[in-house]
């Protein structure tokens, strides 16, 4: 299994459709403002947070359970930014749409900028020909409230592409995450 560089990710992205929409460089700045960054990098590809939040609350209190999620528990945002309460985390997406290819695995890890502020980024990795947008969480470890920016870099795609194609891939499972469009909640 090696990793990819960023000449693969840009043939990919072109000739597959593995990343929509794509970004062929790094993109600094929008509108003479720079920006957390997002795009392609070296060795991966930063991606960008939609305008799509769930900010966990405990206004019902209600307990979290992955086998019965309550809906209740999430206040829906849309936004530029989406604050974050103290030591709570919020859901997100990808701007992005992945198609994963059949012999390629892909783990995420969140940007620095975000971590160096107490923001931990948690994705579980991209399996072979899984497909969607990806959902993101948000934790806030700090005392204070913390702020994600809308279409903005805010964690990095890592692709490792083995020698061979697995035999079983998360499409042919019929994977319960196949194909999500939105923040996608826990399923059973």
């Amino acid at each position: 299994m090696s990793i990819k560089s960023d000449r693969w990710i840009r043939a990919m992205a072109r000739d597959h459709g593995m990343i929509e929409p794509f970004e062929p460089g790094q993109v600094r700045h929008s509108g003479g403002t720079r920006i957390v960054s997002y795009g392609t990098s070296s060795y991966g590809y930063d991606v960008r947070c939609s305008n799509e939040f769930k900010v966990f609350t405990n206004i019902e209190s209600a307990i979290v359970d992955p086998k019965n999620f309550d809906e209740s528990s999430f206040v829906n945002k849309t936004g530029d930014v989406c604050i974050i309460p103290p030591n709570s985390f919020a859901l997100a997406r990808t701007v992005e749409y992945f198609r994963i290819p059949r012999n390629v695995l892909t783990i995420c890890l969140g940007k620095s900028t975000y971590a160096r502020c107490g923001i931990i980024v948690n994705v579980t990795p991209l399996e072979p020909e899984w497909e969607g947008h990806v959902t993101l969480e948000f934790s806030n470890t700090t005392p204070l409230p913390a702020k994600i920016y809308a279409h903005e870099g805010v964690a990095q795609m890592l692709f490792f592409e083995s020698d061979e194609a697995c035999e079983i891939s998360y499409k042919d499972r019929a994977g319960k995450y196949q194909g999500q469009q939105g923040v996608t909640l826990p399923k059973t």
